[in-house]
């Protein structure tokens, strides 16, 4: 596990899930950011470096594949651990296989308070797998 505080991202285009995570994950000893969309996320990806991402698959716009594919282009986040949430239980194969392609764990809402922080812990561990070793759906 990483010294505390970890600094992780928490992108939602709902508030009340942001907000939610964001006062877990404190709680947790965690230094918590947000962002309402994909583009802002990116923006506070590339500003704050976060340790780990926590990202909602359904946002209008860019959603949560299309953030993925533009954070992996990024160098400096080619690893940065990625847990996506979704409360949409009917998930196109082919978007499964990219989720997994690209190193993300796939996580349905509604999560529970000790869901969250094992999401959390999971993606800080220090034995992460390189992403081509991530497993794709996790509960």
């Amino acid at each position: 596990m990483r010294p505390s505080p970890a600094k992780i991202l928490v992108i939602d285009d709902d508030e009340g899930v942001t907000q939610t995570f964001a006062r877990i994950l404190g709680l947790e000893g965690h230094h918590v950011r947000t962002a309402p969309s994909a583009e802002t996320g990116l923006c506070e990806a590339d500003r704050e470096q976060p340790d780990a991402i926590i990202l909602d698959l359904r946002m209008p716009l860019i959603n949560g594949l299309g953030f993925l594919y533009r954070l992996r282009a990024l160098p400096q986040h080619c690893h940065t651990p990625v847990a996506i949430v979704t409360g949409d239980y009917f998930i196109d194969d082919t978007v499964l296989s990219e989720i997994a392609e690209l190193g993300a764990e796939l996580h349905f809402k509604p999560l529970w308070l000790d869901d969250l922080v094992r999401i959390a812990h999971a993606l800080l561990s220090a034995d992460r797998r390189s992403p081509a070793q991530t497993p794709l759906l996790a509960h």
